[in-house]
């Protein structure tokens, strides 16, 4: 039997034991990739789009209070910016509150031209900007709730009712868009002028403004001077990139990444003890085993890499069966997720920080009993038979 046939036998000794422990770390590495996919996300990183090629002017103190329409054609005058549009959080619930995802008022034609990545027909976008109750929607939403082009798309709103009092809005669908991959967000955007003329207040505001740069290396500067245009206005700004602004935006929810390090923190101490423990009593067991092997020639150092050598394979298996399994989950539940908080992939950073994480795992969990192999006496370990 050759030493990897050897390490194998001694791994499974015990299945009950072994198969439990690898369970263990299965949960666990399934644990840390969903937890730091999850995290990442909330960082801003799952959505692609955002870049410093766009900067988001909002309002300074709030992200629920507006800002005057007219402010677009301030913006547009300042020196470094390419092109502007608007867009507002528009709330509303379509058939259930569980029916989750974003809808913007927007002035179809120029966020269309700002938006480059994002791919819709040219009569669709026409009919777009044509239609006053019109609305567009991604293809994956579209495909999700069984929409077709001329349907009535009803939002319950719960931001925005209408003058007439009622809270029923009714658009038609009149295109699908896709973007470049998943990583776009899946918003649903609705005709700003009809909006705006049949909301009961508000009129003549929006939510941000959305700028495109000439120059993307020059975002702080013009993010700088757009600020200084309404810094003693009644509606002062806080212009940030879009990455910068969706990072902001996850960061009110609390800090995401924080909570998730808590929470692996403590698996992890939990499964070193437990991987620990079963490390030790394995080593128990086997004392007069490890005698014989060094009776019959094997070197204090190749006995300590026996019993190290296990405990790495063991962390290693369970990585490797957490990691598949996570996968699995992250492509099931992925498209639900990138509808409402951006896309949910698992990235090969964090796989590899995982058996990063499992080699350190087995060296601290397999270095005292190798330390104790190596020192095993056979006179002594053979007594003890």
């Amino acid at each position: 039997m050759n030493k990897i046939g050897l390490l194998w036998a001694n791994l499974f000794r015990s299945r009950a034991r072994t198969l439990l422990t690898l369970v263990s770390l299965l949960v666990a590495f399934l644990l840390f990739i969903l937890l730091r996919t999850i995290a990442l996300v909330f960082a801003g990183d799952g959505f692609g789009q955002a870049s410093v090629h766009r900067l988001v002017v909002a309002a300074k103190y709030s992200i629920i209070d507006s800002l005057p329409i007219s402010a677009l054609q301030q913006i547009q005058a300042v020196e470094g910016v390419d092109a502007v549009t608007h867009a507002e959080w528009f709330g509303g619930v379509y058939q259930d509150r569980a029916n989750f995802f974003p809808k913007y008022p927007v002035d179809p034609k120029a966020y269309f031209g700002l938006h480059s990545e994002l791919r819709i027909e040219p009569e669709q976008l026409q009919a777009f900007i044509n239609t006053r109750t019109g609305a567009v929607a991604p293809k994956a939403l579209a495909e999700k709730y069984g929409w077709r082009i001329g349907d009535k798309i009803p939002i319950q709103g719960d931001i925005y009712g209408k003058r007439d009092g009622s809270r029923d809005w009714q658009f038609d669908l009149v295109g699908l868009y896709t973007g470049l991959d998943e990583r776009t967000p899946q918003i649903f955007l609705m005709h700003y002028d009809y909006f705006d003329e049949a909301r009961d207040y508000g009129e003549g505001s929006t939510g941000w403004f959305i700028v495109r740069l000439q120059d993307g290396s020059r975002a702080a500067e013009v993010a700088q001077r757009i600020d200084q245009l309404f810094v003693n206005s009644s509606d002062p700004t806080r212009t940030t990139t879009e990455a910068e602004q969706a990072r902001q935006f996850m960061q009110q929810m609390g800090d995401i990444g924080l909570m998730m390090n808590g929470i692996l923190g403590a698996v992890f101490f939990t499964i070193l003890l437990l991987t620990g423990n079963t490390m030790a009593q394995s080593l128990r067991e086997r004392v007069p085993e490890l005698a014989v092997l060094k009776t019959l020639g094997f070197t204090d150092a190749a006995v300590s890499a026996l019993v190290l050598g296990e405990a790495m394979l063991l962390c290693l298996l369970g990585t490797a069966l957490g990691t598949a399994l996570a996968l699995l989950v992250a492509a099931a539940i992925g498209p639900g997720i990138a509808q409402a908080i951006g896309a949910f992939e698992v990235r090969a950073g964090t796989v590899v920080a995982a058996l990063a994480l499992s080699l350190l795992l087995g060296l601290a969990v397999g270095a005292f009993p190798a330390w104790r192999a190596r020192r095993l006496s056979i006179v002594d370990a053979l007594r003890k038979a």
